[in-house]
């Protein structure tokens, strides 16, 4: 039976060098990962979704119910956007979608986002979008709650990639942190660990992703998909296609 995965993102799940893309996309990474095995993926993803959206997706969209009695594996594919530097309290910086008249909005978003680089690099990119420990209480609530439903299902955990966003000022000290806390509730939870910054580093600090330096470019995707679909067989967690032949 063809495997299916569930798979919490952000928008590095999505996003391609030329802007976001459909679910079904078959350039993105899950979708290369899953055709790779011969399965297929369930995807939930938004823009900045830290690890706290992905718990509020679980708890709050019937479709995810819909899905996880069904599921081989869940991937939680969120945490990088956790670790990006954010001057304003997220509820602030949230709210400004809120704001009216528009002429207002527009003013204070860009007002915002010409401040940003700056605001981050002079606090040395702290506070970050969601600390380490809350990201890590998500991650590992989103996995009782599932294995409360599915004892056996396996889980990968996806580590915090890299960027080099001058939209953030190039600063991204809060991803230490979160690699070490992230790795260290992993390995007490029986959760596999895929850190995708091994994989693309040199794809987007070399400048060969997206121009915003934050996400991947098409081949940034395929290293990402074949990544993970290795590490699902190397796991035991699929079957290998190549076994079959």
């Amino acid at each position: 039976m063809a495997p299916t995965v569930l798979l919490f993102g952000d928008s590095l799940s999505f996003h391609g060098p030329d802007g976001p893309h459909p679910s079904d996309d078959p350039r993105i990474w899950p979708n290369l990962a899953m055709s790779a095995v011969g399965g297929q993926v369930e995807l939930f993803a938004g823009f900045g979704w830290t690890a706290r959206d992905a718990y509020w997706s679980l708890v709050g969209d019937p479709r995810v119910w819909t899905v996880v009695p069904h599921v081989d594996i869940l991937v939680l594919a969120v945490g990088g956007m956790d670790t990006l530097p954010s001057p304003l309290p997220t509820y602030l910086r949230l709210g400004i979608r809120y704001l009216r008249p528009d002429g207002l909005r527009r003013r204070v978003r860009e007002a915002y986002l010409a401040a940003q680089p700056w605001l981050a690099r002079v606090t040395r990119g702290r506070p970050v979008a969601l600390s380490a420990p809350l990201s890590v209480r998500y991650l590992n609530d989103i996995v009782v709650a599932i294995r409360a439903l599915r004892p056996d299902l396996p889980v990968v955990v996806m580590l915090p990639s890299v960027h080099r966003a001058a939209a953030y000022g190039n600063v991204h000290t809060g991803r230490e942190r979160a690699v070490a806390m992230v790795s260290a509730w992993a390995a007490r939870s029986g959760v596999n660990v895929f850190d995708v910054a091994e994989v693309v580093r040199a794809h987007v600090l070399g400048g060969h992703g997206n121009p915003d330096g934050m996400h991947w470019g098409w081949d940034g995707h395929r290293l990402v998909g074949a990544a993970m679909a290795d590490l699902l067989v190397q796991r035991g967690l699929v079957v290998d296609p190549a076994a079959d032949n």
